[in-house]
């Protein structure tokens, strides 16, 4: 008998998988598997199946099922154990593999995981249902908005008191409303990176720069630079871009905690140890780290794991778009995002790669 060989996608699965022979032993099993079950590979490898874990169904008469009629099988809201360990309660899913008919594939799917990738992926939906929709609409809404906001204009030159503080209104609220649709416009037509080598601390300067005179006046920015950071490869505009939303977030954040505003940080360093691993199972190390730190009141912890998503926002009218914009644009940069907010110290970190050609530290 000659079982499928594990490969990449097998290793990579972030869920608990065996296969499982015709004498139901344990033929093999995913790194998933073994933190799982809390047992090393070769612990696991040739012992019976019904002997290293139980699971409340009937297993037996299951895997005869599956090897029976050759098609997979479904079985939902299940204790399993190892014995060392209280039960959890999991989704099974079992198939037939490979040539051989009496090999079936395990995959344990806990429950807790399960319950996590449906929220991701029906809030990432209704997300992408509403960007397409809002694209479909800007143009023809923002037309009649300017209409709006020229009438109120209009108005307003033959009009004095509590009537002209009306027609204000009416050109301060459309201009907002076409802002937001600007950005929903913006985050849709997102053009891929031009991607040259360039300097974190050049591009860092700018944005600092562009944020003291204007939204970030009232805070106070320190820069705490890596001087013998590497160059990324990126695209200039597009990560100055990024920059100016993290800054943004945290002034408006700080803003509101402080009075006369804030402080923030911008951090850079060096650092192997993050490794992002792509779908097709290769790694990449992203050593180059830039953080964004301020001192307010924190990020809500209910929507802390949702704020890259379009629309996801903590503060009141506040569009959610800035923050999809960045983990947007350092996706298609090779990169990564990450959030760590307490009350008091928010840090949003950008992980890049080094540009090619370059491997150490200069």
């Amino acid at each position: 008998m000659t079982l499928p060989a594990p490969g990449v996608i097998w290793n990579s699965l972030p869920t608990p998988a065996l296969l499982i022979d015709g004498a139901d032993r344990v033929a093999e099993t995913n790194p998933a598997a073994e933190a799982f079950l809390n047992l090393s590979s070769r612990a696991l490898k040739g012992q019976s199946l019904f002997e290293r874990l139980a699971i409340a169904a009937p297993l037996e008469e299951i895997l005869a099922r599956v090897r029976g009629s050759h098609s997979a099988l479904f079985i939902n809201d299940v204790d399993v154990t190892t014995g060392q360990r209280a039960p959890v309660q999991c989704n099974l899913q079992l198939a037939p593999m490979g040539d051989d008919p009496t090999v079936v594939l395990l995959l344990i799917t806990p429950r807790d995981i399960a319950d996590r990738l449906g929220r991701a992926y029906q809030v990432k939906s209704a997300a992408r249902s509403a960007i397409g929709m809002a694209e479909m609409l800007a143009h023809e809404i923002k037309n009649p908005l300017a209409g709006i906001a020229g009438a109120a204009q209009l108005l307003g030159m033959n009009l004095g008191g509590e009537d002209l503080e009306l027609t204000d209104l009416i050109v301060d609220e459309t201009r907002r409303i076409v802002k937001l649709l600007e950005q929903v416009e913006q985050f849709g037509n997102i053009r891929p990176p031009d991607r040259q080598p360039v300097n974190l601390h050049g591009i860092l300067d700018r944005a600092r720069k562009s944020a003291l005179v204007g939204f970030g006046a009232h805070m106070r920015i320190i820069e705490d630079y890596d001087p013998s950071l590497p160059l990324t490869l990126g695209d200039a505009d597009q990560l100055t871009q990024v920059f100016l939303n993290l800054i943004k977030n945290a002034a408006e954040a700080a803003h509101h905690s402080k009075t006369g505003g804030g402080t923030i940080r911008l951090h850079t360093f060096y650092d192997q140890a993050l490794r992002l691993r792509r779908a097709d199972g290769t790694g990449v190390v992203l050593p180059l780290q830039v953080e964004v730190i301020d001192d307010g009141p924190g990020i809500a912890p209910e929507i802390a794991a949702e704020v890259f998503e379009p629309f996801v926002s903590g503060r009141e009218n506040g569009t959610g778009l800035g923050l999809a914009v960045v983990s947007k644009i350092i996706a298609e940069h090779g990169g990564w995002v990450t959030l760590e907010s307490t009350p008091g110290r928010t840090i949003l970190r950008i992980s890049l790669p080094v540009a090619p050609g370059i491997s150490e530290k200069s």
